[in-house]
């Protein structure tokens, strides 16, 4: 990317975005944090950039989960697609708020816009024979052996802390409303779309789509995401500024810069490992390999060295060979 361009970018919140530490915290502390992310979102915007910003929303999930838990012999339990479609609404009402009062505050009002995001799976995907997603909270056995029986889940036992839901996690590959996302987008409109990986959906044999239980990796939806969109960067923001190997040992080593064949390299190896940096690199890969544009760029930075990532002097970037 040339760096002195304003770019189209598709922007990938990790958790910390609006849950700080490792817990989803309430609705006034997820407001707060997102307030801190609407000011490093605020300034890529007053730069000149246009953005597509998504969201995971794992914690959120697991507190959704969680109160179907509390309260299902009450009111009727909703399925996972309908968990991922609320906190998609609820979380995009935060940051699309956020972001519209920053951009107030700064003498220069926008109206930031959420989308409700169905993504298509192949049903044939082999995530659907072997589910490994642990989502929700830890069951006794007693109440795991019941799921199982009356609901059809599939579930694991964690040593020392009980048995856990596991879900398929299938390779996204449609996004059903890419076409309304990439007309706003071309009209220089802040979208947010796509949070959690987007709800998951399959084709029907009779016509149509159906939802169906299971969880998209987000950043591998972002990656899709940019390639429909036609965006000259994606950017995902976590927690760390740049992406290192030897990771933890006296040998550790941050990277500036990677090709697609180092990535791959440093992925066999297992420099990146799947429960952290290991998606975030692939789906870097696979934005860079299919996106249409001549000098793709992917970008690894902490929200706040994303202003500073895009203008090349921090985070890690990835590009062709």
């Amino acid at each position: 990317m040339n760096t002195d361009s304003k770019a189209r970018i598709v922007v990938a919140l990790g958790g910390n975005a609006i849950s700080s530490g490792k817990h989803s915290g309430n609705i006034t502390e997820q407001f707060a944090q997102s307030r801190v992310t609407a000011r490093f979102i605020a300034n890529l915007i007053c730069a000149g950039h246009r953005l597509i910003i998504t969201h995971g929303n794992g914690p959120q999930v697991g507190m959704v989960l969680r109160r179907v838990e509390l309260s299902r012999h009450e009111v009727y339990p909703i399925d996972l697609g309908l968990c991922v479609a609320d906190t998609q609404a609820g979380m995009g009402y935060m940051i699309c708020q956020c972001i519209a009062n920053e951009m107030e505050r700064r003498g220069r009002p926008i109206i930031a816009s959420t989308i409700v995001t169905t993504v298509l799976v192949d049903a044939d995907d082999e995530a659907f024979r072997r589910p490994t997603k642990p989502i929700g909270q830890f069951y006794d056995r007693e109440t795991a052996e019941h799921r199982v029986a009356a609901e059809g889940w599939n579930v694991i036992e964690v040593p020392g802390k009980g048995f856990r839901r596991v879900v398929p996690s299938p390779r996204p590959r449609k996004i059903q409303e890419l076409d309304l996302i990439r007309k706003l987008f071309d009209d220089g409109q802040t979208i947010v779309c796509c949070g959690g990986g987007g709800i998951p959906v399959v084709r029907r044999p009779a016509g149509g789509v159906e939802g169906v239980e299971a969880v998209i990796d987000k950043d591998l939806t972002a990656a899709l995401l940019a390639v429909g969109t036609e965006a000259d960067t994606l950017a995902i923001l976590t927690d760390v500024e740049r992406v290192s190997v030897d990771y933890g040992k006296p040998t550790e080593r941050f990277l500036d810069t990677l090709t697609v064949s180092q990535a791959r390299e440093y992925l066999a190896a297992g420099q990146f490992p799947e429960g952290s940096m290991g998606p975030k690199v692939r789906a870097c890969i696979h934005f860079v390999e299919n996106s249409p544009l001549g000098s793709p760029t992917a970008i690894i930075t902490s929200i706040e060295g994303s202003e500073a990532a895009l203008a090349g002097r921090t985070g890690t970037r990835l590009t062709r060979d």
